[in-house]
């Protein structure tokens, strides 16, 4: 029985996905808190401070495998200490005396924050190969709709003509930043720690510096410059950059969402047979995957403000603001990729109605295009008397219920100055689209110079 939507069978789906949920699970934390303690036990073998053959059976016996989990969490309960009860179920399975030298030296944080990172960096190289997938899939919406018109709008309200690739090109523009982000951000995030109780690494003996550039080598990350401990940046960092990629997928999501709303009509995620959208309203084709991302992102947000706060830190350790980071780290990595494999899907397959678009095109009756009448009537007339002349036009035309063109063409002057082909020429909404689709062309080769679509 589960209570927690990562966990609940029926709703999971909505939130993680299982590659996700398996890096940040319970057997799997554990398993990297073992991966710690075996390759701390190996360095120190290795450099003379524990017998080799201790340290061999102890590596050989960190493995989730051999141990009871649910005696361990039982125990962890009962002791109210994380890391105590997993110590000593492995120094039981130990031969001899073998079990007296595992967690020889290091404190509790160093294994729990260096394990968590190692679960972080499995789950950074899955954010980049998903982020690389809807990167492929918006290039081939660039390329398909380069030209395709459609309506820009700002404020809500139709504005000027563009073309769908352009909208799509930003959208594969803000995530080549965000793969960027993640790669250059690699070698100050994964790093470990094994600075022992206050940071001074006291308990490691002379060979402390060894120890740990050894220990981080065999877990393949890099070494912290200073005790981590008080300083939560990197944890911090991590998630913000999440936030980062979160609002991106929810603003694309929600685009989608509004430009599938009845009334528009032009983008439609995609759609398989026996899907339902209602259990009252048979007939309703509902974008559900775009609103699980749009209210996924949400925590994920609200976590940035949560990981911020889990810096303040009390002295050299502070448990109370460390605990914090074991809700909200987990949660944004694993709704993070939830939201990154729902949005493949729907970026791979969606539905581009160009029909659609035109029609929205003409749904002002051509209105739609006043800054280009009035940039070509001031050719004529003067800019600003175009712009007065114009905005007559319009006002007209929209109270009187008429077309564009017919109000125009009823203003003397305008009709004094432009023929009725020039009129006709200027409200073609296709012909409008300024230089979006060498824009589209642009950042296509710019984001295939940098690699990152390979």
């Amino acid at each position: 029985m589960a209570s927690g939507v990562f966990d609940d069978i029926l709703i999971q789906h909505l939130w993680s996905t299982e590659e996700f949920r398996n890096i940040f699970n319970d057997h799997n934390r554990l398993q990297k808190w073992y991966d710690f303690e075996a390759a701390f036990a190996l360095e120190q073998g290795e450099l003379g401070i524990i017998p080799k053959e201790a340290a061999a059976d102890i590596a050989a016996n960190c493995k989730i495998s051999k141990i009871d989990v649910n005696a361990v969490a039982a125990e962890i309960r009962r002791i109210k200490h994380p890391l105590v009860p997993a110590v000593k179920a492995v120094q039981q399975l130990c031969k001899g005396d073998h079990g007296e030298y595992i967690h020889f030296g290091p404190t509790t944080q160093d294994v729990l924050d260096t394990a968590v990172m190692l679960q972080i960096k499995d789950a950074h190289a899955l954010y980049l190969r998903d982020i690389k997938a809807i990167g492929n899939a918006l290039v081939k919406l660039c390329e398909r709709h380069r030209d395709t018109p459609m309506v820009g709008r700002s404020h809500g309200v139709q504005a000027l003509p563009i073309t769908f690739g352009h909208k799509a090109a930003v959208w594969l523009s803000e995530m080549g930043r965000h793969y960027e982000r993640l790669r250059e951000l690699e070698p100050r995030m994964f790093v470990g720690g094994m600075v022992g109780a206050v940071g001074t690494q006291a308990s490691f003996g002379p060979k402390a510096k060894a120890l740990e550039q050894g220990v981080m080598k065999r877990l393949g990350l890099g070494v912290a410059d200073i005790n981590w401990q008080p300083a939560r940046d990197r944890f911090a960092e991590y998630v913000n950059m999440l936030g980062l990629i979160s609002a991106t997928l929810a603003k694309i999501a929600n685009e989608i969402i509004i430009l599938e709303h009845t009334e528009i009509g032009e983008l439609y995620e995609p759609f398989s047979a026996g899907k339902v959208g209602s259990s009252t309203m048979p007939h309703k084709r509902n974008p559900s995957s775009c609103e699980a991302v749009v209210g996924a992102s949400r925590a994920v947000r609200y976590n940035v403000a949560y990981m911020l706060e889990s810096m303040l830190i009390e002295h050299e350790r502070d448990g109370s603001a460390w605990r914090g980071e074991w809700k909200a780290l987990p949660e944004s990595c694993l709704i993070t990729g939830g939201m990154l494999s729902i949005m493949k899907y729907v970026l791979s397959d969606l539905h581009v109605d160009v029909a659609g678009m035109r029609r929205n095109l003409d749904s002002l009756g051509g209105f739609l295009l006043s800054e280009r009448v009035m940039f070509a009537l001031s050719e004529k007339v003067g800019k600003q008397t175009a712009h007065d002349l114009v905005y007559e036009a319009s006002m007209h035309g929209i109270e009187n219920g008429i077309s564009f063109e017919d109000a125009l063409l009823q203003n003397p002057q305008v009709k004094k100055a432009m023929t009725l082909a020039e009129v006709k020429a200027v409200l073609d909404p296709t012909t409008y689209v300024g230089r979006a689709p060498e824009i589209v062309d642009e950042v296509l080769q710019q984001q295939r110079t940098t690699g990152w679509l390979n």
